[in-house]
C-alpha cells in the first residue's frame, strides 16, 4: 500500500513538473498540525471588542458572529451552484439540502438572543452601537444577488420609482432594504445606509453584474425549460426560499419584539429604520424564486 502511494506521489507532482523528492524530503522538517493552529481559536475568540461594561453585550456580539459565519456557509454553497454546469439532481438536492441546513440554524438560533440577554442591559448598551444594524451585513446582501435577480428584491413600493430603462445602479437604489434606509419624505439616506454603500456598494454592482444569467434563480428557469426540475427540487427550493424569506425574518421580528416594544411603545432600531415593516414578509415580499409558488401562495406570503 505504501508503494501504491508513493508512485501516486509520483505521478502527482511529476504530471505539475515538480520534483517528488524535494516534497518528500520537506515532509521531514514539516511540523504536525494542531488544532489551535487549524481552527485559530484563539484568533476567532479574541474578536469580541463591547463597547460598553454590560455582561450581555458579548451575547450579543457573539451571536452576530456565529451568524456571520452561517451565512458563510450558505454563501460557499450558493456560490458553488452559481458556478456549477452540471444538471444533476442528485447534486442540486444536496447543495439545497446543506442550504436549508444552514437556514434552520439561523432560524434556531434566535432563541439565543431572544431568551439569551436581559431586556435592560440591552436597552442600555444597545445605544452605544448606533448607527450599526444588522442591516450592514453585507455578506447576506451578496447572498441575495448569488440567489436571484435584482428584480425579485424589489418591492412595489420601488418598482414605481424604477425608470422605463433601468440598469443595475438605479435598480439597487431601489432594492427592497432602502427602504429601511431612507427619510421617505425627503429621500435622504440614513449614516447606517450611507456608510454600508460606501464600504460595499461597488462590490454589489460588481457581484450583480458577474451573476447576472447565472444565479441561481436563472439556473432554475434554465433547468425548467429544459425539463430537468423535478418535483423533489422544487420542494427543496421552496423550503430555502420559505426558510429564509419567512421563518428568518418573523423570528428576528419577535427577537426584536422582545427588546424594543414595552406598553404600547416601539423603540426604532439602532440604525433608525422601522423595523416592524422592513421585517415583517408580507411588507417586504422578498422571493428568490417566485417561479416556484402558485399565484395564491404568491398574493399570500409572509400572512
Amino acid at each position: 500500500m505504501m508503494e501504491n502511494l508513493l508512485v501516486k506521489l509520483t505521478e502527482k507532482f511529476t504530471k505539475d513538473g515538480q520534483d517528488p523528492e524535494t516534497y518528500l524530503k520537506g515532509l521531514l522538517h514539516s511540523k504536525y498540525v494542531n488544532y489551535w493552529d487549524y481552527i485559530q481559536p484563539d484568533t476567532l475568540l479574541s474578536l469580541q471588542k463591547p463597547r460598553t461594561d454590560f455582561p450581555d453585550e458579548l451575547t450579543f456580539i457573539v451571536y452576530h458572529q456565529i451568524t456571520e459565519l452561517v451565512l458563510r456557509l450558505i454563501k460557499h454553497e450558493a456560490q458553488q451552484l452559481c458556478e456549477t454546469e452540471t444538471d444533476s439532481e442528485s447534486y442540486w438536492l444536496e447543495k439545497g439540502a446543506r442550504i436549508e441546513r444552514y437556514a434552520h440554524l439561523l432560524i434556531n438560533s434566535f432563541s439565543i438572543m431572544n431568551k439569551g440577554m436581559s431586556r435592560e442591559q440591552y436597552n442600555e448598551f444597545r445605544l452605544s452601537l448606533a448607527p450599526a444594524s444588522g442591516f450592514q451585513s453585507a455578506q447576506f446582501r451578496l447572498i441575495e444577488f448569488l440567489f436571484t435577480d435584482i428584480d425579485n428584491l424589489i418591492n412595489e413600493r420601488g418598482k414605481k420609482r424604477l425608470s422605463a430603462n433601468a440598469d443595475l445602479n438605479e435598480k439597487l437604489e431601489n432594492i427592497y432594504w432602502q427602504d429601511a434606509g431612507k427619510n421617505h419624505e425627503t429621500g435622504s439616506k440614513s449614516k447606517t445606509l450611507q456608510d454600508f454603500e460606501s464600504k460595499y456598494k461597488s462590490e454589489f454592482l460588481s457581484t450583480l453584474n458577474n451573476y447576472q444569467g447565472k444565479n441561481i434563480f436563472a439556473k432554475i428557469n434554465n433547468l425548467k425549460a429544459q425539463g430537468k426540475w423535478s418535483d423533489l427540487l422544487n420542494e427543496q427550493f421552496r423550503k430555502i426560499d420559505k426558510a429564509l424569506n419567512i421563518d428568518w425574518p418573523i423570528v428576528h421580528m419577535e427577537t426584536a419584539h422582545t427588546y424594543l416594544s414595552s406598553e404600547g411603545e416601539t423603540k426604532a432600531a439602532t440604525g433608525g429604520s422601522n423595523w416592524v415593516k422592513y421585517l415583517h414578509p408580507k411588507y417586504q415580499r422578498r422571493i428568490y424564486f417566485p417561479n416556484l409558488w402558485t399565484e395564491s401562495e404568491l398574493a399570500n406570503w409572509g400572512n
